[in-house]
Parts: C-alpha cells; sequence; structure tokens
C-alpha cells in the first residue's frame, strides 16, 4: 500500500485524435407498468344469501276479527263520471253510440216518408192516365193533392235531420276509430265535408271517405288500401243513383208540356224509391260500424250492486266476539 493517506492522482487519460464514439443501437423507452392492486374478501367471508323457499298455498287469508281495510261503500259507476275534472267529458266512442241511435232512428222515418211520397206520385200517375178516358172525381184528386203536397213538405224538412246527423256521426265515428288504431285519419274535416256536400265532387269521394272509414273501423294497416266491402259498395252505388235521380228530376221539371210533367212524376217516384234505398242502406251501414267501434251496449250491462236477496237461510249468529273486533 501506498505510505501517504491518499494514493497520488494521475494525469487524465487524453483519447486518440482519430478515435470516434461508435453510435449506440437504439433501444426503445421501457414504460413503468401500474399495477392496482384490488382487495377482495376471501371466499367464505361473507355468510351466503339464503333461496327463498316456496309456501305451500294454505288456503285464503283469515282474519281473527273484522279487518280495518276494504273498498268505499259506493255503487259501480263509470270512471268519467268524475265532476270538476278533465275525465269527466265524453270520448268520441261514447257519443258514437248515442248519436247513432238518434241517427238510425231519424234515417228510418226518413225512409217511410220517402216510400209514402213514392205512392202518393204513383197514385198521382194513376190518375193521369185515367183522366185520357174519363173524367177524376174532385174529392180523390183533392185528397191525392193534399197527400202529396204533406208529404213533400215534410220530406223537404225532415231531411235536414238525417243529413245533419249522419254528418255528426261520420266526424264522431272518425275521431273514435282514429282513437282505437292509434293513427291520424287521412282526411281533415274540411276535406271529408267537401267530399259529402258539394254535388258532382261528392259522387266520387263519398264512397271513398265511408270506405277508409271502414278500413279504420276493422283496425287494418294504414299502409294497405281500403276494399270496400258489399255494403259499403251497395251504399256508394245508390248513393250516386239517388244524386242521378235527383239532378235528373230538376231538369226534367223545367221542360214544358203535359207528356214532360207526366213524366216528371214518374221520375219523382223513383228518385223517392232510390231515396228510400239510401235511407235504409245508411242505417244499415251506421249500425254496423257503430257496432265494430262499440261492441258492448251500455243498456245490457247489470249494475254491479246487490239490491235485494230472496230465498237465502238467515246467517248463523255469533255468541262470542272476536279478540279485538270492533263492537
Amino acid at each position: 500500500m501506498h505510505p501517504g493517506p491518499y494514493p497520488p492522482s494521475r494525469p487524465p487519460v487524453q483519447p486518440h485524435p482519430q478515435w470516434r464514439p461508435q453510435p449506440q443501437p437504439y433501444q426503445p423507452v421501457r414504460l413503468r407498468q401500474r399495477v392496482r392492486w384490488v382487495a377482495s374478501p376471501p371466499p367464505g367471508a361473507w355468510p351466503a344469501r339464503r333461496s327463498p323457499t316456496v309456501q305451500r298455498y294454505t288456503g285464503p287469508p283469515s282474519y281473527p276479527s273484522p279487518p280495518r281495510w276494504g273498498f268505499p261503500n259506493l255503487t259501480w259507476r263509470l270512471p268519467t263520471a268524475v265532476p270538476g275534472t278533465a275525465s269527466d267529458e265524453l270520448t268520441p266512442l261514447q257519443r258514437l253510440r248515442v248519436i247513432a241511435r238518434s241517427s238510425v232512428m231519424t234515417l228510418w222515418v226518413f225512409a217511410v216518408l220517402a216510400l209514402v211520397s213514392a205512392g202518393a206520385e204513383i197514385w198521382r200517375y194513376v190518375l193521369l192516365v185515367q183522366s185520357r178516358d174519363s173524367a177524376l172525381n174532385t174529392a180523390v184528386v183533392n185528397a191525392s193533392d193534399t197527400l202529396l203536397v204533406t208529404v213533400a213538405l215534410l220530406m223537404t224538412i225532415f231531411s235536414l235531420v238525417p243529413v245533419g246527423l249522419g254528418l255528426w256521426w261520420l266526424f264522431v265515428a272518425r275521431l273514435a276509430a282514429a282513437d282505437e288504431s292509434g293513427e291520424d285519419p287521412p282526411r281533415t274535416p274540411r276535406q271529408v265535408g267537401r267530399g259529402v256536400l258539394i254535388p258532382g265532387y261528392n259522387l266520387v269521394l263519398a264512397g271513398s271517405i265511408v270506405s277508409e272509414l271502414e278500413h279504420a273501423v276493422l283496425r287494418r294497416p294504414s299502409d294497405e288500401r281500403p276494399k270496400p266491402s258489399r255494403l259499403v259498395l251497395a251504399w256508394w252505388a245508390a248513393w250516386i243513383v239517388n244524386w242521378l235521380f235527383v239532378a235528373l228530376v230538376i231538369w226534367w221539371r223545367l221542360r214544358t208540356g203535359v207528356q214532360a210533367q207526366a213524366e216528371s212524376v214518374v221520375l219523382i217516384a223513383l228518385a223517392d224509391l232510390s231515396a228510400v234505398l239510401l235511407a235504409v242502406l245508411t242505417a244499415v251501414a251506421i249500425r254496423r260500424l257503430t257496432s265494430l267501434l262499440a261492441p258492448i251496449n251500455e243498456r245490457k250491462l247489470r249494475p254491479m250492486r246487490v239490491l235485494k236477496v230472496t230465498g237465502a237461510p238467515d246467517p248463523e249468529l255469533r255468541t262470542e266476539r272476536a279478540s279485538g273486533s270492533v263492537r
């Protein structure tokens, strides 16, 4: 060892002037992996959950005393009969039966009036034929004229009632069918009104509107083309025939001459018969579509309340009172 406390310092080694450092190969930087320690209890540390046991049915519940809960002591009533709320308004389906009943009744009355008017016109034509060869009785002619004028006046006035009720039923039925199917009607109310009331225009659109209503009532797909039934097709044909007879009578009454007047009597009788057919088919169609939308008649529902019991044995009287029961 060297005697001194520190070894002697050596001069630094100088590199050779021609020496160059060699490039080191590229080594990718290694990232430190992050480790997350999660502590979980060992198996068996927590008590296992017990599976629910299926209890055996032991019969209806029994109480040592009459229960203090129950339904209110009220008679059965419709849930929409609560006053002061939005539920007291009648839905289109509830209004439909009332409107249909009134509309069918007025249509049958109109059909009877139209049938009587057709008979009066036929009687007038028979008298015209008899007047060619012999004189007519004045009382018979006056009776024919009175019947004809009276029935024609009643038909003219009373025709507005079934027309108004029929249009009302049509709009309400479209709303009820839309509520049941959950889809909007294909036509607006304005289009329906124009398609039914405008002469000439209604010959084409009236049948389409009723066919669309029947399509919605039968719950058929909206993307499917409506296929009218035989009843709707018959109603559509009667609708067109009646309007054609009305237009022909108006045009024929503008002609002059005795023969034209006699022929107009026959045309009026045919127009009245077509009105009878149209009224009957309309009543049948309204009743059928209404029964499809609202098949249950509220009048046939029995009240859910016991009014009187006859012939039943007397109940057994209890001599002891159960503990906890209210006196």
